[in-house]
């Protein structure tokens, strides 16, 4: 962009951009810094972003912080309008509704699974009571975590989770719980069997009992490392269908399970969906967990600039099925908050979603997307649309 390309764009009618001209004109009279420029250009832009991205403010400028950041806001604008940058989501992102709650403790129960189903149902109820005593108000559970990771175990264990009650003694103790302490319960995943089919299915609860959500894992986990790790989900369970949001009483979540994670395109539907949160209950293994678990969490909280949570089994090296652990906390700059080892543990964490649009201020690349080139589209949504 040239100086007489930047007049022009700032000779627009539009009201924000008059706004914008007045008030970089009103820099321009304050700063000596920016005095020797007699008009804008991409560089006097630039040289404000890097005075805020610095945080000492344009030398000599009077202006708050706020307006400043207001005139950077826009700036970024003008720099994306060519590129359509609202358009590389197909339908259009929705915003993020404000939270509920802008401010809360999440519990990462990471809990040893056994053979004994009674005996992991019970040991998941005190753990969830304990993590609530220390201030948690949202809970995740592992994967899998009422039964053995195999595909012998998945139909033993499976329970009707609409059916309820006697059927489901698992979801129906989450249930209990979520009430009785008035906490959310994102509850890791158990199998689910629905009439002749197997499915690895997360439950949502909300703070007055009710299932809020029901997410089926999308993306079975069909692996073969030869001599390192061969699983395939596929010969028992059935894919889940639909990505699964939900609004809850501490923000909008996005839900995946275990292998889910490292599809960035369904993470990115849950952003443009406007979560602030995405769950990914999850079973790595020895051969992934060292090279990709933190890396995939962090890569999710980084290109959709949003908190996850991940949770994990405890390792038991006598299982046919070892896990990795390590269940972590990731913030909206992928930056890890808090994670554990491998033993059983409850991770307490704060989560405070104030940092979500500060992080995309600084680091505004949500706006800087080129439909020009690409386009993200979210079936559901556009369907839906065509419907409706």
């Amino acid at each position: 962009m040239n100086a007489a390309a930047a007049i022009e764009i700032l000779s627009s009618p539009s009201l924000q951009l008059q706004a914008l001209r007045s008030s970089i004109s009103s820099l321009y009279a304050t700063s000596p810094a920016l005095k020797i420029r007699s008009h804008t250009s991409l560089s006097d832009i630039n040289f404000i972003k890097r005075c805020l991205s610095t945080n000492k403010g344009i030398p000599s400028c009077s202006f708050s912080s706020t307006l400043i950041r207001s005139i950077s806001s826009a700036t970024t604008t003008i720099m994306a309008s060519g590129f359509n940058p609202e358009e590389a989501r197909v339908p259009p992102a929705i915003p993020p509704p404000t939270p509920p709650i802008s401010k809360f403790k999440i519990a990462l129960c990471q809990l040893t699974v056994t053979e004994d189903k009674t005996r992991n149902i019970a040991h998941a109820r005190q753990v969830i009571e304990d993590a609530a005593e220390k201030g948690a108000q949202l809970i995740l559970l592992p994967e899998i975590w009422n039964s053995p990771y195999s595909n012998v175990s998945f139909p033993v264990y499976a329970e009707d989770i609409d059916a309820g009650g006697d059927a489901s003694p698992s979801t129906t103790m989450l249930s209990e719980l979520s009430r009785s302490l008035r906490i959310t319960i994102v509850g890791g995943s158990i199998p689910e069997r629905s009439g002749d089919r197997l499915y690895n299915t997360c439950c949502v609860f909300g703070t007055d009992g009710g299932l809020k959500a029901k997410h089926r894992k999308i993306h079975l986990f069909d692996i073969d490392i030869p001599g390192q790790m061969t699983f395939k989900e596929s010969k028992t369970l059935t894919a889940g269908e639909t990505p699964t949001i939900v609004d809850t009483d501490v923000g909008r979540i996005g839900i995946g399970i275990c292998y889910d994670i490292r599809f960035q395109e369904l993470a990115a539907i849950y952003a443009a969906r406007g979560a602030h949160l995405l769950c990914y209950p999850g079973a790595f293994n020895m051969t992934t967990g060292p090279l990709h678990w933190e890396l995939l969490q962090r890569a999710r909280g980084a290109d959709c600039q949003l908190y996850v949570a991940t949770c994990s089994p405890a390792r038991d090296t006598g299982s046919s099925y070892v896990a990795w652990g390590h269940s972590t906390l990731v913030g909206p700059f992928g930056e890890v908050i808090a994670t554990t080892e491998h033993d059983e543990a409850i991770v307490i964490a704060e989560i405070d979603y104030s940092l979500i649009e500060q992080r995309r201020t600084y680091l505004p690349f949500q706006r800087q997307r080129r439909a020009d080139l690409y386009q993200l589209v979210d079936v559901e949504r556009l369907n839906s649309s065509k419907t409706s």
